[in-house]
């Protein structure tokens, strides 16, 4: 029996960091190591310190050697995945200067629109870096720390991303990939690189930021000593680019050149995302334009309140996440942390349509509804981006991939059916972040495509879920309070798709 050959995928997410443990020659999951982050802030803050997603990298590597059981001289290579957005500035030392500002801090919401105008409005951003600035993206988060703190500013030597922070932790090395790039809004999609009259407006020196490789699964460097002594591995083995998290489901849903294209994807997770891989460069302002990890592309919906906000409203009922019923003429928009999709980032969370017949029950699944609804807004739009025909009967009957930790929840599952009407497939590995970043870097020890490897990696156990028919009632109900209330009461209007079908 030939010895075994292990990669580790890292996913440091918002919440948490998970180390998957693989089986380089069959996919075979063989321990996740996991540790925990503290996200701290208020009123629309979000800040971790970078140093914490280190020591929970260590924390989780540790744990995943010990239930595993492999010898550390079996680990080939390592990846990392983290999420999206976050900046972290550094001084020369690469010691952070302050704690990071986290993807769903929403502070940078005037920043954003200044920006926006700034180049000339929602269009101009896209044709560049496929993207609209909002409160999420870098380029804002950067901009507002430059009004607000520029003796920090004035003092940073390095600007990175979550994921780049800790490649750079690994392999010694300042090195980012096109597909987390591409959400910090001064990355161009169109040309393949830092865009320098977005740096210029930004005023950023491109010295700040890391290289860019080629792609995600590109071998940028090898563990350092110090970072394998820290980590209890051998030093020189491969350190792949890394990739976000969005981009590291995609390997490892094996979308992507070398594997699905064109497939739409809903992930249900502190954020709700809906997401494909195609070859189509995407042009909306509805949707972040990124790169995937492969060299091809990803357009992306994201909205800040999914799991979360629901699990709010169940604990502010006194209701377990499971006691949920239909919500039937009650209307709740779970907009609890502002919204990014549709762009309402000053938002709260509002509840309308109670009668004195209305349960708690009905008022939680509202919360389902609502807040499944405004991710299943945006599939049409990222259905066109991929040059698609929405009401094409072939595209309608494609199963929508459900990830995610909502996707293992039956509320969430029934309610994605129920306002979808469409056929739905939830994949039997939970771990996909971790599983694609460890693809990553099976393609940087081996040179094989990381698509090809994750799709060989799949296994025949997922859950196929036929359509139901869709509850187009409850849908329009939704979709008139959204419109009626954006304005007025959510506090900005949005360009979001309006159309049913």
């Amino acid at each position: 029996m030939p010895p075994l050959t292990v990669v580790i995928g890292v996913d440091s997410s918002t919440q948490s960091t998970k180390a998957a443990f693989v089986d380089i020659a069959s996919g075979r999951l063989l321990a996740v190591g996991r540790a925990p982050h503290v996200v701290t802030g208020e009123a629309g803050a979000r800040e971790t310190d970078p140093e914490v997603w280190w020591q929970a990298l260590r924390d989780a590597v540790a744990a995943g050697l010990k239930e595993s059981g492999v010898p550390a001289s079996a680990v080939a290579g390592i990846a990392v995945a983290g999420q999206q957005h976050g900046l972290v500035v550094m001084d020369a030392d690469g010691a952070p200067l302050r704690p990071a500002l986290l993807w769903n801090d929403t502070r940078s919401a005037p920043q954003a629109a200044a920006l926006t105008a700034a180049l000339g409005g929602a269009d101009a951003w896209t044709a560049r870096t496929g993207s609209v600035p909002v409160a999420a993206m870098t380029a804002s988060k950067w901009q507002w720390l430059r009004e607000n703190e520029p003796a920090t500013a004035a003092a940073t030597a390095a600007i990175r991303l979550p994921h780049d922070f800790l490649t750079e932790r690994l392999s010694g090395r300042a090195v980012t990939d096109p597909g987390d790039a591409s959400g910090t809004c001064w990355y161009s999609t169109a040309t393949g690189s830092y865009d320098p009259e977005l740096l210029e407006l930004l005023s950023i020196e491109p010295a700040l930021l890391p290289e860019v490789a080629a792609s995600g699964a590109a071998r940028i460097g090898s563990l350092t000593a110090r970072a394998a002594e820290a980590l209890g591995l051998p030093a020189g083995i491969a350190v792949a680019a890394g990739t976000g998290d969005n981009m590291s489901a995609a390997v490892g849903l094996g979308l992507g050149g070398a594997g699905l294209l064109d497939h739409p994807v809903l992930s249900l997770g502190t954020s709700g995302t809906v997401f494909a891989a195609s070859r189509t460069r995407p042009a909306s302002p509805a949707l972040s334009g990124f790169a995937a990890a492969d060299g091809t592309y990803l357009p992306l919906a994201c909205t800040l309140n999914c799991t979360l906000a629901v699990d709010k409203v169940a604990a502010l009922l006194g209701l377990d996440r499971a006691d949920a019923a239909p919500g039937g003429e009650t209307v709740v928009l779970p907009y609890l942390d502002g919204e990014r999709t549709p762009d309402l980032p000053t938002a709260s969370g509002l509840l309308t349509g109670l009668r004195h017949d209305t349960t708690p029950q009905q008022i939680l699944g509202a919360a389902y509804e609502g807040a499944v609804f405004t991710v299943l807004r945006a599939l049409d739009e990222l259905l066109r981006a991929c040059g698609l025909d929405p009401a094409d009967p072939e595209v309608a009957a494609r199963p929508l991939l459900l990830i995610g930790g909502g996707a293992q929840g039956h509320q969430w599952v029934e309610t994605v059916r129920r306002l979808s009407g469409r056929p739905v497939t939830v994949p039997a590995s939970g771990e996909l972040v971790a599983v694609g970043a460890a693809a990553l870097a099976a393609s940087a020890a081996t040179g094989t495509d990381p698509v090809a490897v994750a799709t060989g990696w799949r296994s025949d156990g997922d859950r196929q879920l036929a359509a139901v028919e869709r509850d187009l009632t409850t849908w329009d109900r939704i979709g008139s309070v959204l419109d009626r209330a954006a304005g007025p009461l959510l506090g900005a209007n949005h360009a979001q798709d309006r159309s049913r079908d």
